[in-house]
């Protein structure tokens, strides 16, 4: 039937992954878009606070979904979409952690899926100073006219996935993989009181029975070593990463988690840089203005040179993570 797998993209109230508030589907059949979806939607009860920066992402308020039905509800309609399709979305690692995270809070059993993340893929097929989705999706010759429109974003992922399988010779996702020898990701079924929770609801409980409460910045800190036992299919596994600006977190805890998923943190940007996150309400446009750092200067240099260096904003970078915004300084 040629290449087919359903675009997946979710906004979320806070930063907690399992407080989704809209979510955009893109059904491919035979490369090519057939069917879109989106649903708006009040996140699981208890978690659906919505933070001032999500509403600045995104737009959404609490007013707009008010009178729509809760994560639990649309959940259903949004699988009987999916059916058994592999799922594809920018930053894999958050969508799918979406879904997990909200099934937890909300006592839901889920399938398994089937994904591939298509900045991992992207960092193969393109040399950019940003994998950010706008970035992606102009060298994919992809339009993208409303970033963090949830199916718009669902929609310019699936043609930067139907870009990739065109640049690699490949009919399906499966293909795709092969040519690129790595392993297709895989988010497992859950089943409420059998099955573990996710780091990503764990910490959540865990700020909720203790707060946060770092009021400073901290010095750069120390650089702990990679771990080697994380996840290789995650978008930070294998990078050397350097942090510039202020994240809204310390930057040693920044240092400490990237490191925990298999990245190399650094304290400045040199010839084995490969990730740089910028703070200070930096976004992936301002590469383009000029607003940036020092070290994302310097990044600039390098990449003109011919060193491939991506640039994530702290947000981005937080998706990542998965985990709680940082408290408010």
């Amino acid at each position: 039937m040629g290449l087919e797998f359903t675009a997946i993209d979710f906004e979320t109230a806070n930063g907690f992954r399992g407080s989704p508030c809209s979510v955009g589907l893109s059904k491919v059949r035979d490369g090519r878009i057939v069917e879109e979806g989106y649903w708006l939607m009040r996140p699981p009860a208890g978690y659906d606070r919505f933070e001032a920066r999500n509403i600045d992402i995104h737009g959404i308020t609490p007013d707009d979904v008010a009178s729509h039905p809760r994560f639990g509800d649309v959940f259903p309609e949004i699988g009987g979409f999916i059916g058994g399709d592999v799922l594809v979305a920018h930053n894999a690692a958050f969508d799918l952690g979406v879904i997990r995270s909200a099934l937890e809070v909300s006592d839901m059993a889920g399938p398994a899926y089937d994904y591939a993340c298509t900045v991992v893929l992207s960092r193969r097929s393109y040399s950019l100073p940003s994998y950010s989705l706008p970035f992606v999706a102009e060298a994919a010759g992809v339009p993208l006219m409303n970033h963090h429109d949830a199916v718009e974003d669902a929609r310019a992922c699936a043609g930067i996935m139907i870009d990739i399988a065109r640049r690699n010779g490949a009919d399906s996702i499966a293909g795709v993989f092969a040519s690129m020898q790595l392993s297709q990701g895989r988010l497992e079924a859950y089943r409420p009181g059998l099955d573990e929770l996710s780091k990503s609801t764990r910490t959540e409980l865990l700020r909720r029975s203790a707060p946060a409460t770092w009021t400073g910045w901290p010095d750069e800190g120390i650089n702990p070593p990679a771990n080697p036992a994380a996840d290789r299919s995650h978008p930070l596994f294998g990078q050397t990463v350097v942090f510039t600006g202020n994240l809204g977190m310390p930057r040693a805890h920044a240092k400490e988690r990237a490191a925990a998923l298999g990245a190399q943190p650094a304290s400045s940007v040199t010839r084995r840089t490969t990730v740089l996150v910028v703070g200070d309400g930096f976004t992936a446009a301002d590469l383009r203005s000029g607003r940036v750092t020092t070290k994302a200067r310097r990044v600039l240099e390098l990449h003109q040179r011919g060193q491939q260096i991506e640039v994530l904003s702290a947000a981005e970078f937080l998706q990542m993570l998965g985990g709680e915004w940082p408290a408010a300084v």
